[in-house]
């Protein structure tokens, strides 16, 4: 039996910018695991204050494993852009369950900042 839930709700999302490119790039990640026997169909739906929703971005998690998702990677997430610095909203659904964490690495100040969270569960 797989670990986890089929819905996650990430209400936080903030692509932040590059940063001077130095040795760090800011960045937003969605991990998620899949514990399961079955690989992970999963659909990330974006949501934004001021304009329409990217709706079914598909990636996929095989059995078993885990997937780091940087999500300033459009060849990660079938060529869709994240828009950078600009506040998001991020519903993650899973064929199976799994488990999602979402971080953020903002560079944009010397000392940087490093953030991580579980989401909400849509899953009763």
């Amino acid at each position: 039996m797989a670990d986890g839930a089929t819905r996650w709700i990430f209400p936080d999302g903030f692509l932040p910018a590059k940063g001077d490119g130095s040795h760090y790039v800011g960045h937003d990640c969605i991990c998620i695991v899949n514990t399961g026997l079955e690989d992970a169909n999963c659909l990330l739906d974006f949501y934004f204050e001021d304009q329409a929703p990217q709706l079914e971005v598909r990636v996929t998690v095989g059995a078993q494993r885990s997937l780091h998702l940087r999500l300033d990677k459009p060849e990660q997430l079938g060529g869709y852009a994240v828009p950078r610095e600009t506040p998001y909203s991020l519903r993650l659904t899973s064929s199976v369950p799994v488990v999602a964490q979402y971080s953020r690495l903002d560079v944009t100040q010397p000392n940087m900042a490093f953030l991580s969270s579980l989401g909400y569960t849509g899953d009763q």
